[in-house]
């Protein structure tokens, strides 16, 4: 804690009291960033806990340019069938995800909390949390009228931020495919470099992330299109390549939030 705050300077709120919470609520932090996450295969090269771990990354950035938000714990585990089929993964089904967001936004609401903001880190829990956001709203208003939720669903528009940052600062674009390509492994190398297993890199399948290409994974595995769990090319990943994404996706998706917040009055 700094010498000048009576609050810490984490915006992790676990990280904080009950009575700091509390303050910081009534000083106007009325926002909750909710990280969800994944446990489950990366390849040959990353750890199990990649989305898990670059939720809460994600998260913080995402907080931080909010302003006036916390980061509730991250979901670790989320929807992840379609990566069964390779060792080590853990999966809940749709409806036990859309029970964990249900309590925790009805949580962070009965304690004052009137913005709750979902990112999503991992590809399969997009769609559930598009699919159960009206529900979501509707449990937070009927808590508190002006208590609203929102959540970032665009998985094709999150791709193809990673392919202009990787494009622009190293020139290979061409290597991200979204799962487990440079720009996830340049992620990790930045947060977690002792994680990473370079010398393991090695291609998936190459080629644009396309909806057809998302549908087929989710219907029929993401094993019936590579047999190594990567979609993409990991090779080129560099640690402050990593650190920069992370700083760019995160203000893609604050301001589409900053964007939804304006739309209607709070």
């Amino acid at each position: 804690m700094s010498e000048t705050s009576d609050l810490p300077e984490s915006l992790l709120l676990e990280h904080h009291t009950w009575p700091e919470v509390e303050l910081s609520i009534t000083r106007g932090t009325n926002g909750v960033v909710v990280p969800v996450g994944a446990i489950e295969q990366h390849g040959p090269h990353l750890p199990l806990c990649v989305d898990a771990e670059l939720g809460t990354a994600l998260g913080i950035r995402v907080a931080r340019n909010l302003g006036d938000a916390l980061v509730a714990p991250t979901i670790r585990v989320g929807c992840s069938e379609h990566h069964m089929g390779f060792a080590g993964t853990v999966s809940i089904r749709p409806e036990t995800l859309r029970a964990i967001c249900h309590d925790y936004v009805v949580s962070l609401v009965r304690h004052g909390f009137t913005r709750i903001y979902f990112v999503p880190s991992h590809g399969g829990n997009f769609k559930p949390l598009a699919e159960m956001l009206p529900e979501l709203q509707e449990a937070a208003a009927a808590l508190d009228p002006k208590a609203r939720v929102s959540a970032y669903t665009d998985l094709l528009g999150l791709v193809g931020v990673w392919k202009w940052v990787v494009e622009e600062e190293v020139g290979l674009g061409a290597n991200v495919g979204g799962h487990a390509d440079i720009a996830e492994a340049s992620e990790m190398l930045f947060l977690h470099p002792n994680l990473v297993r370079v010398g393991r890199a090695e291609p998936g399948l190459k080629g644009d992330l396309d909806q057809s290409m998302v549908d087929r994974v989710f219907e029929r595995g993401l094993r019936s299109v590579t047999a190594n769990g990567i979609l993409g090319d990991p090779r080129g990943m560099d640690a402050d390549l990593g650190g920069i994404l992370l700083d760019a996706t995160a203000r893609v998706i604050a301001k589409v939030f900053i964007e939804d917040d304006g739309d209607e009055e709070i």
